[in-house]
């Protein structure tokens, strides 16, 4: 391929996943890209609805000559980041919920990282209060994805980093999984990258909206968010004993702490003894119960000796409710 076209692709495609969140949001989740020092070629913004009651372009003229508009059938978000990515042209990936919204000094810190060391990945920090923050411009890196998952927890959420768009080769979102479609995707896409760089840096500024999915908590929605996060872990689980020996041992530690996750989830959602037991008899049959004796952290730890006696589940039972209410 000639120089020419290689320069004339934008440095980051930012998909931007949109589903009747109120207008002002997504205005401020466009300008807050738009607001970065990416020139016009070096940028990329495509919009993806997820078939809204209502087409948000009439209110967003202003910006229409920035973006990509797509609009398809109510798929979920899944379906609507499979279409961004079949359509970008970018070198690298943001993902952005509409709701959302960069933070600017935070976020060029991470484009440096790109632009001066040739990341394959950027991770970094979110917070839920507010855009004005202190930048610390720090990172570590470079390590491949295997070693920085087998020295830390993740966290999946897809918008939590920028990521070199040809390590997705056939990678992509199953469609169908409302609840933990990130942490079935982004293990995956971290275990391909050859040069992770992280920071805490605070790049991305994210909305509590308690109208939107993972807030939902009628009785059917509590079954499918465990449902769904089952089959991600049973996924995992099955993946990882394919992989190469260190690339087994990082995941697995990602799916003890899915596992941890999953337990804890059982007891807020269900607070059911009877609803726990069984999901932990599943668990066991796929041997994924009792958690294994890992040193992961202190939390990890604590929480398996707890969870892997009867007396401490339920304890657990009784207390992990009362404790999230005093909070």
């Amino acid at each position: 391929m000639p120089d020419s076209q290689i320069t004339q692709k934008p440095l980051v495609s930012f998909i931007v996943t949109y589903y009747n969140e109120p207008i002002q949001m997504l205005q401020e989740c466009i300008e807050s890209i738009l607001a970065l020092s990416l020139s016009e070629t070096e940028r990329e913004i495509i919009l993806v609805d997820d078939g809204s009651d209502v087409s948000p372009l009439n209110e967003m003229a202003e910006y229409r000559e920035h973006l990509i508009y797509l609009r398809q059938q109510n798929k979920g978000v899944s379906e609507a980041r499979n279409m961004g990515i079949q359509i970008c042209k970018g070198q690298y990936i943001q993902f952005v919920d509409a709701d959302d919204c960069l933070i600017m000094a935070g976020y060029e810190h991470c484009l440096d990282i790109v632009r001066f060391h040739d990341a394959d990945m950027v991770i970094f920090q979110s917070t839920d209060e507010g855009t004005e923050v202190d930048t610390p411009y720090l990172f570590d890196g470079p390590t491949s994805g295997t070693e920085y998952m087998r020295n830390n927890n993740l966290r999946a959420a897809v918008w939590g980093y920028i990521f070199r768009k040809k390590m997705l080769i056939d990678l992509r979102f199953t469609s169908g999984i409302q609840y933990g479609e990130d942490e079935k995707f982004t293990p995956q896409l971290i275990l391909r990258a050859d040069r992770l760089y992280a920071t805490d840096t605070k790049a991305y500024f994210y909305r509590n909206n308690p109208n939107s999915v993972t807030h939902r908590n009628e009785k059917r929605s509590l079954a499918k968010h465990l449902d769904d996060s089952e089959h991600v872990l049973l996924y995992l689980d099955h993946l990882a004993a394919t992989l190469p020996a260190a690339e087994r041992v990082a995941l697995q530690r990602r799916v003890a702490q899915l596992s941890m996750d999953y337990i804890y989830n059982i007891i807020m959602l269900t607070r059911s003894k009877h609803q726990l037991e069984q999901r932990l008899e599943k668990m066991h049959k796929r041997g994924l119960f009792p958690l294994p004796e890992r040193d992961y952290t202190s939390k990890y730890k604590i929480f398996r000796r707890m969870a892997n006696s009867k007396t401490g589940r339920n304890l657990l039972l009784y207390t992990l409710p009362y404790i999230n209410k005093e909070r």
